[in-house]
Order: C-alpha cells, then structure tokens, then sequence
C-alpha cells in the first residue's frame, strides 16, 4: 500500500526532472536485484505450477496456492503494510505490503509464463479491523490476461478504487514506487542521506513521478534549504496540480517563507480538490460520525455518494448515520443500495443482514 503521512506529508506517488540526477549509490539495490527471483524461489515454482501444468489458468491456480497457502504446503505470505521489499527478501521473509506483493506475483508469473503486468490505482480507502480506515494517495496491484481475458490480482481484499480502477504501469513505474516507498520509510527514520539516494533512484526510474517531488521537497524542507524545497514541490504540482500531499507540504512551506499569497492560492486549490474527492468526503463522514456529530456525517457521506454514486461502502455509511439519527426508512433505502452494489457475495449478505434487522425494528414499531 502506498501512502505516508507525517508532520509533513510523506507521499508514496510524484515528480518531473528539473535537471539531471546522479545515479544511486552502490547499496542502493539496482533494478534488477530488487526483481530477482532467489535460486529456491525458481525451482519451487518449476516443481509447483511449470512442470505439474501446460495450462495457464492451472498454472495461475496453482502459484496463488504457492504464494498463499500455509508453509508446510506453500510460501504462507502474510500482509505487513510497512514490509516493502525486494523479491528476494518477500520471498525469505515470507511478508509483504501490496507493492511487494505485486512485485513477488509478477516475478513468479512471468517465470512460469504467464502474461502479467503491474497497476497502479491513482487513489483507494482501506478497511483494517484493527486501525479503522485509512487514505492512501497510490496503490498497486496485478494485471493478469489469461486467453484474451483479464483479471486482477490484489493482496489487500478490503480496498475501494478510485472511479478508473486499476491502470496498467510500466516495470519502471512499479520500481519508482518501490525506491520512493523506501526512501519515505528513511525520511521517517530521519536518515536523510538514505532518503536523499532512494529518492533520486525513484526519479531515476520515472522521471514525471509525482509523489518521489513531493518526499524529496519534504527532505530539502527538514534539511532547512526552503528555495530547494519550494522547487521540488512546485515541479510536483507542475505534474500534477491536484497532488493533495504536495499541495500540503508547498501550504506548510509557503507558510515558514512568508509567502502568504501563495498560501492562499494553494490552500484554495486543496479545498476545491477536496469538494471534488469523493475520499476525501467519506473519510470526513467517518471522522464526525465518530465524534458523533450525525448531521455533519450525513452531509459528508451525501457528498460522496453524489461524486461517486457506485460505492457501495459510502452507501454503507450514510445508511449508518441515518440509522444512528432514527431515520430507519432512510437508513433502510440506503443499506439496500449497499446491499445491490455490493462487489461480494461476503458483502452482499453483511448487507443483507443489517438491511433484515432495520426492517425487523420497523415492523416491531409498526406493530406499537
């Protein structure tokens, strides 16, 4: 998963070289090492799905059990949002975020002879039972054509796309978000001369990336060179204007400089981003809804079903905080919306079941 936030905002996603970078240092991994399959990962892949089958929808069937299924019988890997790392060390270390994750699938599927790429998702939210939701700026995941057909491939099965879906990326694209990710890991660890390199092999391998501009911004701004800095951000925003992390850190920097017009221009463009960012409306309904301010919830979550009306977890929310407010017929309209355009069967029957509970307590108070 992509996505860091900070006192600055970290962004796993940005950039346009302005001049030429120097090449990463020595222990930076190359691009090559980051994709390498290890010797064992080989031969367990040609003993498990290349030698048992000519088939691919066979041989794809068979490298998700290898991948997933227990280490007695497979690799066993495991979600860790913080693990972005190289093929070889997903594949030791039996953990993985979606970048690795996807980076690992591609490796192994294109060494079995399969035809897989990488995508990307401009925007997702993600649902974790144990942290609640949370926002990110980017998001890879698989591509997979099996006989003409496609399909797609995601570690993370509790994520909401952006309204494009997942979009088709080069292997250079795919590693800038890997060094970015990394470097943003480093600049949070505050070592910022292993950032500095990270970030600079992201822009080596993409060049228009907006989110490595903005990380490197974010460095240049902690190193205290602000004219840097105000460079970095502003060829982030020239690539993309709507950038929201870069947009927040050139507010907070323009804000240190004194440069209060340029402030207000940014700020300005942030706030009509967000009225346009069905995200970004959602996630200020979940915020009120647990403070319990319903009717502010309920605006909220009406505005992102008006941005994106197919969602069934925005849906979900506002037959949520109607329910909460008393209003079960509205709450009962919208759970049936959830419910019909739930993605799922799993969700369709969740839906299902709160929508029977809502018509059982009406019933109940129609029968009074």
């Amino acid at each position: 998963m992509i996505g860091w936030n900070a006192l600055l905002l970290l962004a796993i996603s940005a950039g346009a070289a302005a001049q030429p970078l120097s090449p990463p240092p020595a222990d930076i991994p190359t691009p090559d090492q980051v994709m390498a399959l290890p010797a064992d990962a080989r031969a367990l892949l040609q003993e498990k799905v290349v030698h048992a089958t000519n088939s691919p929808e066979q041989r794809l069937q068979r490298l998700v059990e290898l991948v997933f299924r227990p280490e007695s019988s497979g690799l066993g890997l495991e979600y860790d949002t913080e693990a972005t790392l190289t093929v070889a060390e997903t594949w030791r270390q039996r953990r993985a975020n979606c970048l690795s994750f996807t980076l690992l699938f591609v490796a192994l599927a294109r060494e079995a002879g399969l035809d897989a790429r990488m995508q990307e998702v401009g925007q997702v939210v993600t649902w974790y039972e144990d942290q609640g939701l949370i926002f990110n700026a980017g998001h890879v995941n698989v591509g997979m054509r099996l006989h003409g057909r496609q399909a797609t491939l995601d570690l993370d099965s509790n994520v909401l796309y952006d309204r494009r879906g997942p979009q088709p990326i080069s292997d250079a694209r795919a590693l800038a978000h890997f060094y970015n990710n990394r470097g943003a890991e480093q600049l949070a660890q505050h070592d910022t001369t292993a950032a500095r390199a990270y970030l600079q092999a992201a822009l080596q391998m993409d060049p228009r990336f907006a989110a490595a501009w903005s990380n490197l911004g974010v460095l240049e701004s902690r190193n205290n060179d602000l004219d840097a800095a105000a460079k970095d951000l502003e060829t982030a925003l020239s690539i993309n204007a709507n950038h929201a992390p870069a947009l927040h850190n050139a507010t907070k920097l323009y804000q240190r400089m004194g440069d209060s017009a340029r402030v207000a221009q940014l700020q300005q463009r942030l706030q009509r981003s967000q009225q346009r960012d069905p995200f970004y409306q959602f996630l200020q309904g979940t915020l009120a809804e647990k403070q319990g301010n319903y009717a502010l919830a309920t605006h909220y979550y009406q505005h992102a079903v008006r941005l994106y009306g197919r969602a069934h977890q925005f849906h979900f929310g506002l037959a949520r905080v109607y329910f909460l407010s008393g209003n079960n017929r509205l709450a009962e309209r919208e759970m049936a919306r959830a419910r019909d355009l739930g993605g799922t069967e799993r969700w369709r029957t969740v839906y299902q079941s709160k929508l029977d509970g809502i018509r059982r307590l009406e019933a109940r108070h129609a029968a009074r």
